[in-house]
């Protein structure tokens, strides 16, 4: 194996995140600025996202399930207001609420992500690292997840679902290729959640093991999606606020 060099590094030590690298919001497009900013915090040289009690839902009265995202992302593209052009559409049909301008704070295509991070999660909440096109082209809209682990598939203490593996949405030259693995690992302590790809295959790690391999990933520019999800109809009660805690984010080639 070749070498790996260090090309990206946020560590979250600075008093706010970087502007230059992240936009503290999840899919803007769809909603607004204003209404989809995320909760966050850089305390303890980490990154806190949470979803308090009192977070408003994503894309209100539209969005099915209901939900509340705390989320931060490197990149963002949108049409303009009315188009279908943007990233992620939830449904079909779905329009512009508000333009975004062209941002790639940080957008590889290729190399070795790494993310060292801890969960607080309930039944009804998740938290996740993915990656998606910038659909700057329709079909540049393929996900590589690094990791996503619900509240419903964890065991206290013992162990977690972590999905991992590819979606391929609108991309014909990719395949679908996802599973939930569970691991003997508590989502409570920091772990390390990695992925290695090209533009031939993608392989999936948690504290250094391989534990999933997918051919054909997306072979083009891809935004980091950093969130932790709440939905509310998923038990009665208000549970304990989901949090994700990002130690560091780093990348090589």
């Amino acid at each position: 194996m070749a070498e790996r060099r260090l090309v990206f590094e946020d560590d979250f030590d600075g008093p706010d995140l970087d502007p230059a690298v992240w936009l503290p919001n999840y899919l803007p497009q769809w909603s607004s600025r204003a209404a989809t900013a995320a909760q966050y915090e850089l305390r303890d040289s980490c990154l806190h996202l949470t979803i308090p009690p009192g977070h408003g839902l994503w894309c209100e009265n539209d969005h099915s399930p209901a939900m509340r995202v705390s989320g931060i992302q490197s990149g963002n593209f949108s049409g303009p207001v009315g188009s279908t052009i943007g990233q992620q559409p939830y449904r079909e049909g779905l329009v512009v609420r508000e333009e975004q301008e062209p941002f790639g704070g940080w957008t590889p295509d290729g190399g070795y992500l790494e993310l060292r991070a801890r969960g607080v999660v309930s039944p009804r909440s998740m938290v996740a690292l993915w990656m998606v096109g910038l659909e700057d082209r329709p079909e540049r809209c393929a996900e590589i997840c690094v990791t996503e682990m619900f509240g419903n598939a964890v065991v206290p203490g013992e162990s977690t679902a972590v999905g991992m593996g590819l979606h391929a949405f609108r991309d014909p030259a990719v395949k679908e290729n996802f599973e939930a693995v569970p691991l003997p690992i508590d989502i409570t302590d920091f772990h390390l959640y990695a992925v290695e790809w090209s533009a031939e295959r993608a392989d999936f790690f948690v504290d250094g093991r391989l534990i999933r391999s997918c051919p054909q990933p997306p072979a083009y520019p891809l935004q980091l999606m950093v969130a932790a999800f709440d939905f509310p109809d998923g038990s009665i009660g208000e549970p304990p606020t989901p949090e994700f805690v990002i130690d560091y984010i780093r990348g090589y080639r």
